[in-house]
């Protein structure tokens, strides 16, 4: 996709970014997304069909604004993602579609454990995949001022895809932030990674094939390595130094070997094996959770942490993930 042109986002600063914005002002926001959408070779005929149609949905900036990971502390947030429930369904869901899970995951060299999780709470296999039109949703993401040079981004990529037949727009709904099929790929993620792994001339995010081999794709690309660790929870001395402790998920700093670490570690000949990795110490609580201890919890983590958060930049999602893959791990 032709990237898009910054002095397009200009447009927008005229614009009142009220988060119950009246229809005037969302009617106006689609006049001038019109322009940028146009610039950059989305026809006008899938133009009118789509944004032309999408409203202003007040909840998709409510759900923004208050997602689990700007409150709940870490034991909460994983335990219920990554609990025996969840385990049991993924299972299930594993066990019906064993041959053709094991297939992708050896052609791709990415860890069965971790795609399973990744279904698991993104969209609890497959059961909540969201019941938003994704074009409403970012049309309201896009006005709204937080992120709107992203979702704007996002919505052009969308409508691309439409153009090119690569996607159908009917019945297209998702996730609040414009997510979509049970690995929940953002239009970006489809256009670069999703595959059509069953041959059928359609690209299926809702069947285990298309979706699976999708998401395995992805991960592989970033540069997943399935003989690699996660993260390792550990228990910090108090003489830790601050700059250490990583509390954003924004970038992950300060990364030493763990050799360097272990100096702040309790008990830090337990990680005698991985002396020559690269590591950062994360405390993922500190400054989200009101009264949260500054040292505890703490982990250790790797670079497959971090390409997590290349998948959703949250400190707690991707301490929930890699823990669900580990109870795969021992389940399968």
């Amino acid at each position: 996709m032709k990237k898009i042109k910054i002095y397009s986002f200009f447009l927008f600063v005229l614009i009142n970014f009220n988060v119950y914005a009246n229809d005037t002002e969302f009617n106006e926001w689609k006049k001038k997304f019109k322009l940028i959408a146009l610039e950059n070779g989305v026809s006008l005929k899938t133009i009118e069909s789509t944004v032309d149609k999408s409203i202003f949905l007040k909840n998709v900036i409510k759900y923004d604004r208050y997602q689990p990971e700007f409150y709940e502390d870490t034991k909460t947030y994983i335990s219920k993602r990554a609990n025996a429930k969840k385990l049991n369904s993924g299972l299930k869901i594993y066990n019906i579609n064993k041959t053709k899970i094991d297939k992708i995951t050896q052609e791709y060299s990415v860890d069965k454990n971790l795609l399973l999780s990744l279904m698991g709470i993104e969209t609890n296999f497959g059961n909540y995949l969201g019941k938003m039109d994704i074009v409403s949703s970012l049309a309201t993401l896009s006005y709204d001022k937080r992120r709107s040079e992203f979702f704007t981004s996002e919505l052009v990529t969308l409508l691309i895809l439409f153009d090119k037949g690569i996607i159908n727009p009917n019945n297209y709904l998702g996730s609040w932030a414009g997510a979509f099929g049970n690995f929940q790929f953002m239009p970006s993620t489809i256009k670069n990674y999703a595959i059509d792994y069953n041959g059928d001339k359609i690209i299926n995010l809702k069947s285990i094939e298309d979706s699976f081999a999708s998401a395995a794709n992805y991960l592989n690309n970033i540069g997943w390595d399935n003989n690699k660790p996660c993260f390792y929870k550990v228990e910090l001395i108090n003489e830790t130094p601050n700059k250490y402790l990583n509390t954003s998920a924004k970038q992950i700093k300060h990364k030493k070997k763990v050799s360097y670490l272990k100096k702040y570690i309790k008990n830090s000949e337990k990680l005698n094996d991985l002396d020559n990795l690269k590591a950062a110490i994360v405390t993922p609580d500190y400054d989200i959770i009101p009264g949260a201890q500054k040292l505890t919890p703490a982990y250790l983590v790797f670079d497959n942490y971090e390409l997590i958060l290349k998948w959703n930049r949250s400190l707690r999602f991707a301490l929930a993930v890699c823990t669900l893959k580990n109870k795969f791990k021992n389940a399968i």
